[in-house]
């Protein structure tokens, strides 16, 4: 007798986890296999195909169609295989001509609701109707009575990306199942009943203006050709495939890139994607058109003063200006006069060689990357009390989660295929508790068991952290199991001393916070006393001037409720971009080598010099604000910056701005012409995700393979280009392929030694640490012992930011993303996503928009000590009264502008969610804004300012 189960496997329906296996036989074959399998997926495990309309593998059993009926011995009629569990000693038989009329005559309804066009339509070839009607022997159809009722439906064409034809529904209801069980918006129903029932997108008028988030996974689930990419309509069906990884946000998920010749016809979520498993958000699935844009750079361009025009020129001659320019200032002004940021856009590879440059090349140590304004804090907060920089858990690991605790993080927008993940944990009953100044989506997840919402006040994240502490020490609800076999006593005892002052219990901190005292005992004590407590973070917590501290303090929450090593618990840092973890590993940071290995350790760095042949600098670098500072100086001179638009991103715009013309070469080397290239000396255009090889590294530290499914429209990769700069400087790398680069970093790297692009083509993907001791990597970190031995509690003193409410500025402004855009949006500004959110505004209460005289969509003036902007008034119940929100997805937005140069006391990340503001009504743009202009590379001119600004 064989067995067979494989639960990765993409075959029917998969089954309920059970240890106990059962013995069935189907069509005389004798198998073995967990009980609660279906007949269908059982069926399908040993390779016998049973009709089907209604079932897939990725959505629960329906059983609807009943298409997918068999004969089982010992039962009258014919059940359907889909909704029926094995049991041990059960007979099957799938195929009898009593089942054969049966699913002819079902097919034959079916059919006979169905437009004519059926085998010409746009899915003609990727049908499931079509496979049907084949697979049961339907010729023909003897009656059309049924298609009266909705064959004349008007074609739903409202959302940019896919088209909804209702004449073509069978209301199998399988996108229903998908909005529900995978997504969790619940935006799709199922109206009336029999021949009258029809799928509806609620009380909306269509698609674009329901709940649907096109998130494309009703697309996915769709049989026919009701709900269909209009690419395909356009294009036709692709042809071949090939898997990949998004470049969108830090979950990681997989795709198969759909392809056409080297065209993309769509992105296909990959089932087998253990990040994501098969599931997609609305720019993973949709927002790749960005990558043959018109306005992608396609050839290299130099110019000698940034008031000149470009002059387009060869790969060779833009190398080798950048290189005399960077070796003429290094002779004039030094060694440490220039320097480099490392993109967390690009792959481990990439970003590892422009270290590997600037340390090599450059002879200094002038490294740093984006990850210094977004998760810095991260690194330094777990580094000190977990002994390692980075999550400690898998996504899957929330689906065993009890209690939940959301801090500074909106899942839902900015990391939506988790997001849907942890909203099914919800809706399966584990509490949650969110930690936001605003009302954020989560808190509104349909079918939510129960919630505990913290608003607390922008900048009092440490107070509240050591709140939930207090009320776990000094109600007995901490581990002390835990705490005594695996953290240091005498860390804990100093802590436990700390957090129990008076002045750290909720009572004290209410005037500080903002939150009722009972809301704060409540929360903590759900968390405590809960089987499994999870914690999970975004830039909330990291972007504040005691963003480390906060770190900390949620590390010392975890700790001290034995919430780490396990599933279903840890401390989860959300990351913001694709490879921010990788660009973190690759040793960005102007102290660390990669593997966040200090440059300072004469060993370490001996390692490095022997396989690199050059002698390096023990001496920490600049980090971003100190180049900035440099320059302005006149101290730092050149500068490359890869990937990253620090002009747009990075915090009191003017400054950042001033920073860039002090500079005598600035080389940029980036898809689009950003903010920061307006500075530059050189344009050396990049290539996306889907034109090269390499890994990206997620916010659960899996790395995923990165694969080339188009050339590179300006003809190199990013790593051939940052190799051939070093070559020109006299530094020589000679690299074939990306997976020698993977290789070096292997050897140097103590958490990558077992990491090699064999090893990810057999494995799929590898969480690291990987080596000798993890072969296949880690999914749950500190299971047994932490990397420093014994955990550490930290002593987490708050201390008020600097930036406070005042007379002048009442308001505290905080700042986010939203679902459509990503980051600087200089991709999905590039797409349709741009219907969704086409410009920045700014959400504040009504009670705060009363005071002012405010209406929803009046133009306001933000003003802070910084600067000053103008934005359309958004009036929201989300908001607290006396705090103010705005995006950053729009360069003319000018969010920057006003957000000051406050930054952690630890690593330097912007306090970017807290700026003293006031708010008035305007009927002019601000200073900046006036004089904000977007470049035309083909017409080498500027453009109109954008429509919609108001004019002075």
């Amino acid at each position: 007798m064989l067995s067979y189960f494989d639960p990765k496997k993409d075959l029917g329906t998969p089954a309920k986890e059970s240890a106990t296996q059962v013995s069935v036989q189907i069509d005389g074959r004798d198998i073995l296999v967990p009980e609660g399998t279906s007949v269908l997926r059982a069926a399908s495990l040993v390779g016998i195909d049973i009709p089907k309309l209604c079932a897939t593998d990725s959505l629960e059993a329906f059983g609807s169609c009943r298409l997918c009926a068999v004969a089982i011995e010992g039962r009258r009629g014919f059940p359907a295989s889909c909704t029926t569990p094995v049991e041990e000693g059960m007979s099957v038989t799938t195929q009898t001509p009593q089942l054969a009329k049966l699913r002819r005559n079902i097919m034959e309804l079916y059919i006979s609701d169905h437009p004519l066009d059926c085998l010409t339509c746009s899915a003609n070839g990727d049908c499931e109707l079509q496979d049907m009607a084949g697979a049961v022997g339907l010729r023909e159809v003897r009656y059309g009575f049924a298609g009266a009722n909705h064959l004349e439906q008007p074609k739903d064409t409202s959302n940019p990306y896919f088209s909804f034809d209702a004449s073509k529904c069978i209301v199998c209801s399988r996108c229903v199942r998908a909005c529900e069980e995978t997504q969790g918006t619940f935006a799709l129903t199922v109206e009336k009943r029999g021949f009258d029932a029809k799928i509806s997108v609620g009380s909306a008028e269509d698609f674009i203006s329901s709940d649907c988030v096109s998130c494309g996974a009703c697309v996915q689930a769709c049989p026919t050709a009701t709900l269909i990419e209009k690419r395909v309509e356009e294009h036709g069906t692709p042809d071949r495939s090939i898997v990949t990884t998004c470049a969108y946000c830090g979950v990681g998920c997989s795709f198969e890139a759909q392809m056409k010749g080297n065209e993309v016809i769509r992105m296909v979520p990959f089932k087998g994607g253990a990040a994501n498993q098969g599931h997609a958000c609305v720019k993973g699935r949709f927002a790749f058109g960005y990558a043959t844009h018109k306005d992608r750079i396609k050839a290299p361009m130099i110019r000698d003063a940034i008031d000149q025009p470009w002059r387009t020129v060869s790969w060779d001659e833009a190398i080798t200006f950048a290189a005399e320019r960077f070796k003429a200032i290094q002779a004039q002004h030094g060694r440490n006069s220039i320097g480099g940021i490392t993109s967390s856009r690009c792959t481990n590879e990439e970003t590892y060689l422009v270290q590997k440059l600037i340390r090599a090349a450059f002879g200094n140590n002038n490294t740093d990357t984006c990850a210094r304004v977004c998760h810095s804090p991260t690194g330094f907060g777990l580094k000190a009390t977990l002994g390692e920089s980075a999550g400690t858990q898998t996504f899957d690991s929330v689906r065993f989660a009890d209690a939940i605790l959301v801090i500074g993080a909106n899942p839902t927008d900015a990391h939506p295929v988790f997001g849907s993940q942890l909203r099914r944990r919800l809706r399966e009953g584990a509490d949650l508790i969110v930690a936001d100044p605003r009302k954020i989506d989560l808190l509104k997840t349909p079918h939510l068991s129960s919630a505990v919402h913290l608003p607390l006040r922008p900048g009092t994240n440490v107070a509240l952290i050591n709140a939930l502490a207090h009320v776990v020490i000094t109600e007995g609800l901490e581990d002390r199991a835990f705490i005594t076999e695996r953290c240091d006593t005498a860390a804990f005892e100093q802590w436990e001393a700390f957090i129990k002052q008076s002045s750290n219990s909720p009572e004290a901190l209410a005037d500080v916070t903002g939150v009722a005292p009972e809301q704060v005992r409540e929360a903590a004590r759900r968390f405590a006393q809960a089987a499994n407590g999870a914690i999970y973070y975004g830039l909330g917590v990291t972007e504040h001037s005691q963003g480390s501290t906060m770190v900390m303090g949620i590390a010392n929450l975890a700790l001290a409720t034995g919430n780490i090593g396990r599933e279903g618990v840890g401390v989860n840092p959300l990351r913001g971009q694709n490879n921010v973890q990788g660009s973190c590993d690759m040793g960005s940071f102007p102290h660390e080598f990669p593997g966040y290995q200090h440059v300072g350790d004469d060993a370490v760095r001996t390692r490095f010099e022997a396989l690199w042949g050059v002698p390096l600098d023990a001496e920490p670098g600049l980090r971003i604000p100190n180049m900035f500072d440099a320059a302005i100086n006149g101290e730092f001179k050149g500068m490359y910056v890869q990937g990253e638009d620090i002009a747009q991103s990075d915090p009191d715009t003017q400054h950042v701005e001033a920073a860039l013309r002090s500079l005598d070469c600035l080389v940029v080397q980036d898809i689009f012409l950003n903010e920061t290239a307006k500075f530059a000396h050189v344009l050396l255009p990049g290539s996306t995700f889907l034109e090269k090889d390499g890994t990206f590294t997620n916010a659960e530290r899996r790395i995923n393979r990165v694969r080339k499914v188009m050339p590179p429209l300006a003809g190199k990769e990013d790593w051939q280009v940052t190799m051939a700069l070093a070559n020109a400087l006299g530094y020589p790398m000679n690299y074939g392929h990306p997976s020698e680069i993977m290789d070096e970093i292997a050897q140097l790297t103590p958490t990558f030694t077992g990491v090699s692009y064999n090893k990810l083509e057999q494995l799929g993907s590898i969480q690291w640490p990987c080596n000798e001791q993890y072969p296949e990597g880690t999914p749950i970190m500190h299971e047994m012992e932490f990397p420093i031995g014994k955990a550490r509690f930290a002593i987490t003193t708050f201390v008020p930011t600097e930036e406070r409410s005042t007379r002048r500025y009442p308001l505290l402004l905080t700042t986010g993303r939203i679902l459509s855009q990503y980051n600087v949006g200089a991709q999905t500004r590039r797409t349709d996503n741009q219907i969704w959110h086409h410009e920045d505004r700014l959400e504040l209460h009504p009670s705060d928009a009363q005071v002012r005289g405010i209406k929803d969509g009046d133009w306001v003036g933000i003003s802070s000590r910084a600067g000053e902007t103008v934005l359309r008034a958004l009036i929201s119940e989300r908001m607290q009264p006396g705090v103010v929100y705005t995006t950053f997805h729009h360069p003319e937005s000018g969010a920057n502008v006003i957000t000051t140069d406050a930054s952690d006391w630890a690593t330097n990340c912007p306090e970017y969610k807290v700026t003293a503001v006031q708010v008035v009504p305007v009927s002019a743009p601000s200073d900046w804004q006036a004089s904000y202009s977007r470049f035309d590379i083909a017409q080498q001119s500027l453009l109109p300012e954008k429509d919609g600004l108001p004019n002075v």
